[in-house]
């Protein structure tokens, strides 16, 4: 029953995310805002939203390392699992934007945030603010100094909806996100409680593989009809704002303490290790791209770091 109350919030989580990102959308072209705003905010909020439910439920209930596990292994599912499978149906070209501003922010954003909670075990409010109110940075200069990076960011299938039907979906997609957040965190500390493992383990595999499977399916459907809707930076877009929004605003609600210390001494530095392959994986063999002998490897790395957890 737990297992299935994990399964059953995850699809609401995800039909939740779906109608808040086409009600945002709708909301941003009848409101007029311009496409490049729109990608970096309404989309990436959207796509973060169940992120962003599951961890501030998750810390709000007193279960921090689910809040933190959803996020650490989603990033880790992102580039390993979701990439990888991505890049073994097709390769992908990378863009200028992925060394100039995609990675480096990544990279920054993973080091802050390693930084906060590596030494007293916690993300206290103002730590949470300072990762929020960069990512706000971040965002501002996206927009005034790489608007092509936002482009690329932006979503392909817009779609003007009715207000009524544009209400409906803000409506269902927020009671989805609430319902579905409730069940999988009841769902996923149960789980954890009769297998008698810790709820990092259950977070770090069975919840944060759910929350990814959008972005899987997402980039499976856009390699198979030959589109450019997925690129490396949509992924790396979303790891960054799993780190400073989903964690800086779940911070600043209510400090987390992380209680399972294999999330300091194992999780993180799988997050940091495979962040910075992702650069020279673009670069070797063919420059600026990503082929299908960097998918293997990214995927045979999430086995290797999947292993122990499940075995253990």
């Amino acid at each position: 029953m737990n297992f299935i109350a994990i399964v059953v919030g995850l699809l609401l989580l995800i039909r939740g995310g779906d109608w808040l990102m086409r009600a945002a959308v709708s909301l941003s072209l009848e409101m007029r805002i311009p496409k490049i705003v729109v990608g970096m905010t309404v989309v990436s909020f959207a796509t973060s939203a169940p992120e962003l439910i599951v961890s501030l439920q998750s810390a709000l209930s007193g279960h921090p390392d689910l809040a933190v596990g959803n996020v650490v292994g989603s990033n880790i599912a992102n580039l390993a699992f979701v990439l990888g499978i991505t890049i073994m149906i097709s390769p992908i070209y990378v863009t200028k934007s992925f060394y100039s501003t995609d990675w480096p922010m990544m990279l920054l954003a993973t080091f802050i945030f390693i930084g906060f909670i590596y030494f007293d075990q916690t993300l206290a409010q103002w730590e949470g603010a300072v990762l929020f109110i960069l990512l706000i940075l971040f965002i501002i200069y996206l927009i005034l100094y790489q608007k092509q990076a936002v482009i690329d960011e932006a979503p392909e299938d817009d779609e003007l909806l009715s207000r009524q039907t544009t209400f409906s979906y803000l409506l269902l997609g927020g009671f989805g996100l609430w319902l579905g957040s409730e069940t999988l965190v009841k769902g996923a500390v149960a789980l954890a409680n009769n297998l008698g493992v810790s709820e990092r383990i259950i977070s770090i595999t069975v919840v944060s593989i759910g929350t990814s499977i959008p972005e899987l399916s997402a980039s499976i459907i856009a390699v198979i009809n030959k589109e450019k809707a997925i690129s490396i930076g949509n992924l790396i877009g979303s790891n960054i704002f799993n780190l400073m929004a989903v964690m800086g605003l779940t911070a600043i609600v209510t400090p987390i303490s992380i209680g399972d210390m294999g999330m300091l001494q194992s999780d993180i530095w799988w997050m940091l290790g495979i962040s910075l392959l992702i650069l020279p994986l673009a670069y070797l063999p063919k420059k600026m791209r990503l082929g299908r002998i960097d998918g293997i490897i990214l995927f045979f790395l999430y086995i290797a770091f999947l292993w122990p957890l499940i075995m253990g």
